[in-house]
């Protein structure tokens, strides 16, 4: 090899390149630009339905900079979760509520339930292969799309703690997924 053609081949093979990543066959871009905001994968994770039977995975992201331990902080951050079954819309907010039961006491979901009726609203059915994300923006809002399309921003940071806790807060749907996602990749 010519001391050029080296120099080429070494840049190339010391350069990291852009991977995505997967789990249970799911693929999750490395990366998420919403407006003038990057947002970097941190983790994925797997939640399993009585041990053995899978039921989503999840991807998080955060903002360039951010550390796992800020992710319930005012920060840039997005969650999306891929099904494995199919669930009814009006299911999204009863399993939301029973974990943010645990998460919060009533003084604290009080000042959140209109915003939390608005958010069931936007539910919609899904099947195997649908994918729900929550992306929030801070100064702009949480928002849900279905499949890419959105179907609505719930505005305030107070809001975005208090429902992205559900799958990172002190008592997450799955502990072993909020490990997963808050891993470091």
């Amino acid at each position: 090899m010519t001391g050029w053609c080296m120099l080429a081949w070494l840049c190339l093979v010391s350069t990291p390149l852009a991977r995505a990543a997967e789990i249970a066959g799911v693929t999750f871009a490395d990366r998420y630009q919403t407006g003038e905001t990057t947002l970097v994968l941190n983790g994925v994770g797997l939640l399993r339905y009585r041990i053995f039977i899978k039921a989503y995975v999840a991807a998080l992201y955060l903002g360039e900079g951010v550390r796992p331990e800020a992710v319930l902080s005012n920060v840039p951050k997005r969650l999306e979760l891929e099904y494995f079954w199919s669930i009814a819309g009006p299911d999204f907010g009863k399993a939301a509520e029973k974990v943010l039961a645990d998460n919060f006491s009533p003084d604290v979901i009080a000042p959140l339930r209109s915003r939390l009726e608005r958010l069931n609203t936007l539910y919609q059915n899904v099947k195997p292969g649908d994918r729900y994300a929550l992306t929030y923006i801070p100064g702009v809002g949480m928002e849900l799309a279905l499949n890419g399309t959105p179907k609505g921003t719930i505005e305030g940071a107070d809001f975005a703690t208090a429902y992205f806790a559900i799958w990172l807060g002190n008592k997450p749907i799955d502990a072993s997924m909020k490990a997963q996602l808050l891993k470091s990749s």
